[in-house]
């Protein structure tokens, strides 16, 4: 697998890169959040390890802006902190695990394992609402069977709310998954993009599933049934 370790604490650090080196993986370390929140949105990888204290950005932060930004590469967890809501508060955020420090190199090898089996089963994943399917490994989008041909941005934009289907996506969050927060995108570009794709998602009269939530941002959901 390919690693990345996100940890403040240089010896602990040089122990997770030396440990998982010797495991074969191939490991990059970033010491903060902010290079670790470049590294994770512009290079692949099967798995984050991410502290919680972190300098810049916290760990928590790096893991939110990631799954809003439609990142889902597994994300491991390290707290000192062993409280029950700061654990819920990461997994909620979007973490797949955590572990509490001091751990057993071990464990965390076992935990490696089972996420990367997790992420094996759902590499293949389909996300369906009502009759539009994508499939996230062949990146092929179906409506009633028919294919549909997006653009990179119009997939990245449509991923994400599928992803999040029924909940509202703000605006913000959007802009990040397709456009990665790295450039200006101006006032009416998202609405320019979302308007190519609800006419590609409606051809031929097919019901609205790509709705506005005024002030909010957009929702895909299955129709309401009259």
């Amino acid at each position: 697998m390919r690693i990345l370790v996100v940890e403040d604490d240089t010896r602990m650090a040089e122990l997770l890169r030396r440990g998982l080196t010797q495991d074969r993986h191939s490991v990059d370390v970033a010491a903060d959040g902010l290079t670790g929140l470049e590294r994770a949105r512009t290079q692949p990888y099967d798995t984050i390890v991410l502290d919680v204290m972190l300098p810049g950005l916290d760990g928590l932060g790096v893991a939110r802006k990631l799954r809003s930004g439609g990142i889902q590469t597994p994300i491991l967890m390290l707290t000192a902190r062993d409280g029950a809501p700061d654990i819920v508060r990461g997994l909620d955020i979007g973490a797949d695990d955590y572990l509490t420090k001091p751990f057993s190199f071990e464990v965390l090898r076992a935990r490696l394992r089972v996420m990367a089996r997790r992420a094996g089963m759902e590499s293949g994943r389909i996300l369906q609402v009502a009759d539009l399917t994508m499939a996230t490994d062949t990146h092929q989008v179906r409506r009633a069977g028919r294919l549909i041909l997006l653009t990179r941005t119009e997939y990245l934009l449509l991923e994400l709310l599928m992803r999040r289907a029924g909940r509202v996506v703000s605006r913000d969050a959007l802009i990040e998954a397709a456009w990665g927060g790295e450039q200006e995108v101006t006032s009416n570009a998202l609405d320019v993009f979302v308007f190519q794709l609800r006419a590609k998602l409606e051809a031929g009269g097919a019901p609205r599933l790509l709705e506005t939530a005024r002030g909010f941002g957009y929702v895909v959901r299955e129709p309401e049934i009259a």
